[in-house]
């Protein structure tokens, strides 16, 4: 298949889902965790939780990067725009995230603050060019899919000179979320939440590869397919895990064949060890401190570090605790558990990242789906 339309064929998607139907054994449940929210909202906007037997049931993990950035970095990107000298270039989805007093980088900006909405990295460097007279500061944060990207801006800009380019780095792995998932009490411990296999991330493992995932399946004996963001995709990936499930089988597949390899890519790979190191721990938001699940800037580029350069601190801050977000992010509950869901958290005024993203589990089920509908059957 070669075009996006040939991937949301109706009539292939019904064979599939009749596929998945005969696979279902029908005294067994199936738990499965879509770890990316790209395929979070692909369920919900192609409908294909109606496509499913009642006894497979979807899982939402961590969903992305913008989900699961801690409030405390989001307060520290606040404190860099309330400088005068600074610029600070962000995509677009952090402008709406609550940090702490439900201060937004959208209401800084109201404020006068200068914060850009950006594309892409290079924006970001091309800014500094164009503005010597400011200090410009990428707000850098992704999974590895976006990492490289960043590291390339760091090397454009030592190539270029630019003294006033600087990144405040939030990029985290995959691999470790994981791991803390399935390490957590309430999924080793058999309590709250069940996961018999992943929905692999397909745009992370084009960087990564397959060849990450291999120590889940051997170690916890739990199946991943890694899997393309289109409905056919999605619904062929979940085949696939319940005919590893049904066997007894626990290995890594790859149903994303045409962009993911085993080693992934290596220059990308490359360019990223170049730039950064590991962080002894990190925080994520619903996950707690994970260790070395974080990157940072190497001490060769410190001085495009703007945690060094603006002797930036972190500081605890403590979470709104009637915004369920955190346990969203770690399956142990679905949006509409959340007493603020479509009430006083919305897109238009939320309270929690999951709702803001564009991959956040809360804004596919606000947006995708019938609120009683969901409530009752999701």
């Amino acid at each position: 298949m070669r075009y996006i339309r040939e991937f949301r064929d109706a009539p292939t998607a019904r064979a599939l889902a009749e596929r998945i139907r005969r696979a279902a054994q029908p005294k067994r449940d199936y738990y499965l965790m879509e770890f990316c929210g790209g395929h979070t909202h692909a369920v919900f906007r192609h409908g294909l939780l109606d496509l499913l037997p009642d006894n497979v049931h979807l899982v939402h993990g961590p969903g992305c990067p913008v989900c699961v950035l801690a409030t405390s970095r989001l307060d520290m990107a606040l404190a860099l725009v309330d400088r005068a000298e600074v610029i600070l270039a962000s995509y677009g989805d952090m402008l709406r995230v609550p940090a702490a007093r439900r201060r937004t980088l959208f209401k800084a900006r109201a404020g006068g603050c200068d914060v850009r909405v950006i594309q892409s990295a290079g924006e970001a460097v091309e800014l500094a060019a164009a503005r010597p007279d400011r200090q410009v500061v990428l707000f850098a944060i992704g999974f590895e899919t976006t990492t490289p990207p960043t590291a390339l801006a760091i090397l454009e800009a030592e190539r270029r000179g630019l003294a006033n380019f600087s990144v405040f780095c939030n990029h985290v792995l995959t691999p470790a979320a994981i791991q803390s998932i399935l390490d957590a009490p309430e999924v080793r411990g058999l309590g709250a939440v069940r996961v018999d296999g992943f929905i692999g991330p397909s745009h992370v493992s084009t960087v990564i590869g397959s060849r990450p995932y291999e120590y889940f399946a051997a170690e916890y004996q739990k199946p991943v397919v890694i899997a393309g963001f289109e409905p056919l995709d999605v619904l062929a990936a979940i085949g696939m895990l319940l005919e590893q499930l049904n066997s007894g089988r626990a290995e890594v597949e790859n149903q994303f064949t045409r962009g993911v390899s085993r080693d992934g890519n290596l220059k990308a790979q490359s360019l990223v060890a170049e730039v950064f190191e590991l962080k002894a721990e990190c925080t994520w938001r619903g996950l707690g401190r994970l260790p070395y699940s974080g990157l940072r800037i190497k001490s060769r580029y410190r001085s495009f570090d703007a945690e060094k350069r603006f002797r930036l601190k972190e500081f605890e801050v403590t979470e709104n605790r009637a915004c369920q977000c955190p346990a969203v992010i770690r399956g142990v509950k679905k949006p509409t558990d959340c007493p603020l869901f479509a009430t006083r958290c919305t897109p238009r005024e939320p309270l929690g990242s999951c709702m803001v993203s564009s991959e956040g589990a809360c804004a596919a089920y606000y947006r995708y789906r019938n609120v009683k509908r969901c409530a009752s059957s999701c």
